[in-house]
């Protein structure tokens, strides 16, 4: 068995994250796959192999198959599983002084306009009045 690619103490902080999805009580089916397994092998493929292998590709020694590992990023993404890590991962390493925000910038584009005008602003006259080889 290969080494775990997320250790215990991350794994704890992550796993809360992850939505639980009660079992059928009539014909439930298979056990579902171990999450930590699955986010390993999401984790892989993103990071270490290249995103949108073919499945046959992907490496056995996860546990699961692609499909499996499709179907919990799709279920993940919905229950915004990832945000919630990103958020969670980013004050953890801002309370540890581990990230240097010196040179971050922010893109107007992002930043929602609190104080707006309710209307489109009209655009000021350069001069009083217009040049005299104008006509109007």
């Amino acid at each position: 068995m290969a080494k775990p690619l997320l250790d215990d103490e991350l794994w704890n902080l992550i796993e809360p994250l992850i939505p639980v999805k009660p079992r059928r009580k009539r014909l439930p089916g298979r056990k579902p796959r171990d999450n930590r397994a699955c986010l390993e092998g999401i984790l892989f493929v993103l990071f270490v192999l290249r995103p949108g292998i073919p499945r046959e590709y992907l490496p056995a020694q996860f546990g699961c198959c692609g499909m499996t590992w499709w179907r919990r990023l799709r279920e993940w993404q919905a229950a915004d599983v990832w945000q919630k890590l990103h958020e969670l991962l980013l004050a953890r390493l801002n309370a540890a002084g581990l990230i240097d925000w010196s040179p971050a910038i922010i893109d107007s584009s992002n930043i929602r306009a609190v104080g707006r005008a309710n209307g489109p602003l009209r655009i000021p006259r350069t001069a009083a009045n217009p040049a005299r080889n104008i006509k109007w």
